[in-house]
């Protein structure tokens, strides 16, 4: 006579695994939104972050938020969790963990696409006068510090908060959002210097965490037609859209290849590549070169 199902495997044919939980930083809209979009139709559970929100203020008076994010996700059959935070702010971010433990008993990836450093910037000329490009002896020194804490500090900030959890489950994926060192200058110092020094931080992180089951790694997109660069002239033609990264992102984490990359820059375009996706119009954009 056959054996009856004990209990502990009719609960697990009846209870699949519950989906993955990823934070995606910085997704009110850009790159950002667009990693959100791309894990939500994966099948994960989006929790979408970022300061602007219907609920509060909004940043750089752009009428993109998280949770116009949230519901495209909802709407396409996915899972989405709008959660207004201040990412250069330990106290909130501590409190965004604090939530995704308490909601979900798990964090598996943390993506940081969290950037600030163009804000009072109009498409000409920033709020003090000066252009993007113009020499740094020319530039007030009042900028580079805005740049820095919403580039390299904030991507640190989420990182420290999520790593305790992902250290004690032994798994986890933490991805920072930025451009390639190797790739050649960005035009503009200020720039250059807050992206080049994410790439770094996802280096020394990965050191930190060898041996730990946890994986850090950059992540570059290439020329993006954001909503901002859309809005100031860049066609429909041009570049690669913001779900570019995100369809490479979910296909690293479908396959369970991050850890391969760990303290590496991976790029929009090799993922591609390697898992055969195309972008929105059915291209395969190469590589960003500055």
């Amino acid at each position: 006579m056959e054996k009856a199902p004990d209990a502990d495997s009719q609960r697990t044919a009846s209870s699949p695994e519950p989906a993955p939980v990823a934070i995606v930083a910085g997704a009110s809209r850009g790159v950002g939104r667009g990693i959100a979009l791309a894990l939500g139709a994966a099948g994960m559970r989006v929790v979408v972050t970022a300061r602007s929100s219907e609920g509060g203020r909004i940043t750089e008076a752009r009428r993109e938020t998280i949770e116009d994010t949230a519901r495209t996700i909802i709407a396409a059959g996915g899972s989405a969790y709008p959660y207004r935070c201040d990412h250069t702010d330990p106290r909130d971010v501590d409190g965004l963990t604090a939530w995704c433990l308490r909601r979900f008993g798990r964090i598996d990836v943390a993506i940081c696409a969290v950037w600030g450093g163009n804000e009072g910037f109009d498409g000409e000329r920033y709020d003090d006068g000066t252009r993007w490009g113009d020499p740094y002896w020319r530039r007030p020194l009042t900028r580079f510090a805005p740049a820095m804490e919403t580039g390299l500090y904030a991507a640190l900030v989420l990182a420290h908060a999520v790593t305790p959890a992902m250290v004690a489950a032994r798994a986890g994926v933490i991805g920072f959002v930025t451009f390639d060192p190797d790739s050649g200058y960005l035009g503009d110092l200020t720039y250059d210097i807050a992206k080049a020094s994410v790439a770094r931080l996802a280096y020394a992180c990965a050191q930190d965490l060898a041996e730990t089951g946890v994986t850090a790694l950059a992540l570059a997109p290439g020329r993006v037609r954001t909503e901002r660069a859309m809005e100031a002239g860049m066609r429909d033609d041009e570049g690669e859209s913001p779900l570019y990264l995100g369809r490479g992102i979910a296909a690293l984490l479908a396959q369970g290849d991050a850890a391969a990359h760990a303290g590496r820059v991976v790029h929009a375009a090799d993922l591609a590549q390697r898992y055969a996706i195309d972008d929105t119009d059915g291209s395969r954009p190469p590589r960003f070169a500055p």
